[in-house]
This record gives C-alpha cells, sequence and structure tokens, in this order.
C-alpha cells in the first residue's frame, strides 16, 4: 500500500450545491495547495500559519482565478488521517470542482482511492479497525437507531470492551506461555481458579455481543416486513398507507400483484422493509403461481408478517373465526421463528359490534380501514413494539457488522475449546493454541490482526473523499 504520497478528493457529495470541500492528505498537502493558494491578505503564506485555522483567498492557476475560497489547515499529526490535511472549501460548481482537483493534481497529488483517508487515519493510529468501519456505517445510517449504534462503536466503545478482554486474555496467555518454557520443573505461574474465572468471563460477553448481532443487523439493515394474504384483502394498499404515496397499483382485479414490491420507512427511529407479496391462492396462471411462490420467500426473508384478512370476508356467510385461527396457526407452524400479526382490513364494513367480538375472540388482532388510513397510527406504534429493540443506551455495545460477527463467533469457538481443556486438565501446551486462536479473532476486529486482502475489502466498500 503507498501510503508516503499526497492523495486528493473531493469530501462533500458529488454534484453542484452551495458549497463543495475538497480535501488533501500526506506530507506535502500544505506545500502543495499553498503554491495555488494567494491570501487576501498580502504577504500572507499558508506554510505560515497554525495548525487548526482558516485563511480566505482565491486558488490560482496561474494567472487565472479559479475561485475564492477557505482553506482549513491541520498541521503535523493532528489531523484526521494523523498527518498534514489541508481542506478546501469552494463554491459547489462541478466545474470548479473538478478544476481545483485538476490543478492539485498537476502540482503533485494523487486521486484518492475509495476510503483511503480513513485507511491513513488507521494506519496512522487514529483510529482502529472497527472504529473505521463505524465511519462507514455512520455515513450510511438512515436512522436514528442506526445512527446510534454506528455513533457508539466509533466513539470506541465496542473497541475499548474488546481491548480490556483481549488484554486480560493476553496476560494470561503469557504465563502460559512462560510455563511451557519451564515445563521439566512442573510449576504453574498461571492461577488456574482465576484463569478459568476469566475464561468464563470472556466466554458470557462473547455470547452477550453475539447475540446483539440480531438487533444490530436490522438496525443497520432495516426490520422486513412481509404484508401477506388472500388476494384483494388490501395488501397494496395497505403498503400505500404506509408509505404515504401510491406505491403499488390497486385494483379490484384479484391477482394484480404478481411480483414482491418493497419500500422502507422510517417509523420512530427504527427503519422497516416493507414488502407487498402476490395474494396466496390456489391459481392456473402461470405468472401468478410464480408471484406466489415469491410470497413464500419473502416470509422466509421477514422479520415479522403482517396477515391480512379482510372485512368483507368476515361478513361471508360462514366465516369463522376458528377458522382464520387455524389458518395463522398453520402459517406460525411453518414459520416458527416469525412474530405473526394478524390484521383485518376494511373495517368500514364491519359493524361495531363485529368488530369489538374479534378483538375480544384473536389476541392482539389491529383492525384497519387503509384505503380511508384508518388505524394506520396504531399499526405504526403497535410495529415498534413488536419489533422488540428495546431501549438502546449510548453506553450499550450492540453488533453490526457480519465481519465483526463471524470474528466472535470464532473467538468463542476457541475459548470453549480452552474451557474444555481446562475441565479435562490437559496440558498447558495444548489449551495454548486455542488461547492463540481466540486472541487472533478477537485482534481481527480491532486491526491489531491484519493483511492487505483484509484492509481492500474493507475499505473498497466506503465512499471516495473519506
Amino acid at each position: 500500500m503507498v501510503t508516503n504520497d499526497t492523495i486528493v478528493a473531493l469530501a462533500t457529495a458529488s454534484g453542484a450545491g452551495a458549497i463543495a470541500v475538497i480535501r488533501v492528505s500526506g506530507k506535502e498537502a500544505l506545500e502543495i495547495t499553498a503554491s495555488c493558494f494567494q491570501s487576501v491578505t498580502k504577504g500572507k503564506s499558508l506554510l505560515n500559519q497554525k495548525s487548526h485555522t482558516v485563511h480566505l483567498g482565491h486558488i490560482i492557476d496561474g494567472q487565472k482565478y479559479v475561485d475564492e475560497v477557505l482553506v482549513s489547515i491541520f498541521k503535523g499529526t493532528n489531523s484526521y488521517t494523523g498527518e498534514p490535511v489541508a481542506e478546501i472549501s469552494c463554491h459547489g460548481s462541478i466545474y470548479i470542482q473538478q478544476e481545483i482537483v485538476k490543478l492539485l493534481v498537476q502540482k503533485g497529488c494523487r486521486v484518492a482511492e475509495a476510503g483511503e483517508f480513513t485507511l491513513r487515519a488507521f494506519l496512522n493510529g487514529k483510529l482502529d479497525l472497527a472504529q473505521a468501519e463505524a465511519v462507514a456505517d455512520l455515513i450510511a445510517s438512515d436512522s436514528e437507531a442506526s445512527h446510534q449504534v454506528a455513533m457508539q462503536q466509533m466513539r470506541g466503545g465496542f473497541s475499548n470492551e474488546l481491548q480490556n478482554l483481549r488484554q486480560e486474555l493476553l496476560n494470561f496467555a503469557s504465563l502460559i506461555e512462560l510455563e511451557l518454557d519451564f515445563a521439566e520443573e512442573d510449576v504453574e505461574f498461571a492461577d488456574r481458579t482465576q484463569f478459568t474465572a476469566l475464561v468464563n468471563k470472556i466466554s458470557e460477553i462473547l455470547k452477550k455481543l453475539i447475540d446483539s448481532f440480531a438487533i444490530g443487523n436490522v438496525l443497520k439493515n432495516g426490520i422486513p416486513i412481509a404484508i401477506v394474504g388472500e388476494p384483494n384483502v388490501g395488501k397494496s394498499t395497505l403498503l400505500n398507507a404506509l408509505l404515504n404515496e401510491e406505491k403499488a397499483i390497486v385494483s379490484d382485479i384479484a391477482g394484480t400483484t404478481r411480483d414482491a414490491i418493497e419500500d422502507q420507512l422510517n417509523i420512530n427511529g427504527i427503519m422497516f422493509r416493507f414488502i407487498d407479496t402476490a395474494g396466496i391462492r390456489d391459481t392456473s396462471d402461470v405468472v401468478e403461481n410464480i408471484g406466489i411462490q415469491k410470497t413464500y420467500e419473502n416470509i422466509e426473508k421477514a422479520q415479522l408478517v403482517l396477515y391480512l384478512v379482510s372485512g368483507a370476508t368476515v361478513n361471508e356467510e360462514g366465516f369463522k373465526v376458528d377458522d382464520l385461527l387455524k389458518e395463522v396457526e398453520q402459517l406460525q407452524h411453518k414459520y416458527p421463528q416469525k412474530k405473526i400479526q394478524v390484521i383485518i382490513n376494511k373495517k368500514d364494513l364491519l359493524s361495531v359490534t363485529a368488530q369489538e367480538q374479534l378483538q375480544s375472540q384473536i389476541s392482539n388482532v389491529i383492525l384497519i380501514a387503509a384505503k380511508q388510513k384508518s388505524g394506520i397510527t396504531t399499526l405504526k406504534e403497535e410495529l415498534t413494539k413488536l419489533a422488540n429493540l428495546g431501549t438502546i443506551s449510548n453506553n450499550q455495545t450492540i453488533v453490526s457488522n457480519s465481519r465483526h460477527f463471524e470474528a466472535l463467533t470464532n473467538a468463542l469457538s476457541a475459548i470453549k475449546e480452552v474451557q474444555k481443556g481446562i475441565d479435562a486438565q490437559i496440558s498447558s501446551d495444548l489449551f495454548a493454541i486455542d488461547i492463540r486462536e481466540a486472541l487472533h479473532h478477537l485482534g481481527l476486529i480491532s486491526g491489531e490482526v491484519t493483511t492487505d486482502d483484509l484492509l481492500g475489502n474493507i475499505f473498497a466498500n466506503f465512499c471516495i473523499g473519506k
């Protein structure tokens, strides 16, 4: 990895805007920026100014004035990347952005690769790898909950917890290794009782972190909810009512929705991904059957299932609540891990007495009239309860990164092998291998153990300029 040159990139979103920020980082960042900057104060040079100061002037290309700008300078290691940085705030014209970047490249900069500024921050010890990955999560956060998780990780909460665990384990590992050097003298430097307590403690913490991934993953990617039911019960109308827009085609013709329609909605700081599915029924239509098969696939992917029943069906002669409950029970049996919420749509077709009877006979049923958007607020409130995320405190560590989840799972497997070795009273040299394995996987999370391939895969997902 080349990290000793000077890089430049647009740090703000691409496209025209009021202003744009161009970031320059590297050992010659200030010299290169100063070579094309003319201060409004006569004779003033950027190189003679204090760190963390802002200066008004013009970017000039020979005799041509490109733009009036503000330049912020960060000297030495006191910057985001841990190396000299200059940030040029210019007007947001795409032409101006391109001209300034082109000029800086001509002066000796190289256009930065995706995530290269944050990569340099990691390599220079400003962030560990978990914090660096949290930067990307913070940029991508689209709800209060996902923002809160990313902020907690970027501030180092997760890293500190892992670092403390790894250090304690490392201390005991050192004593175990010392015992191996004196194997012939049959001495013990590591207290086995304390070591057993430590291994048990680490095991419990790792389990807690691994379990938190179930919450962290949905906070990061949104909670998938499948809207299912027979044709013409109002699934597409419900999706439109939730999103407050005409997303799905609504028709009285049965089987209108033949493919899954998906969109996201932020409810009380939690992101939900709603999936409108094809109505479930027996049909000879080949295309509709494919849609119905996709409905079952989407139920598999969903965390919550909204099972819709039409008020018109309830009014039909011969309708029995027991039959409806049996259908829901069969669905629950087929998908035991899913939460299924029964919703009666078109409640306006039911009398008050009929509505009260349904509420008494079906546990936690929600009655709505999607077309009139009646009961939608109640449904949204219930969805946040069904999400069952609880209150996330600022100090709570939640794992939302699949790479971290994998490393924690592998570390826990190694710790379990250590526990088995202690219980079986095997020789120290045998379970020392498992201790080193656990340390390796914990180190992968924070970046104490890295490879070029690992770093390449992580930072390739960053945006350019960050």
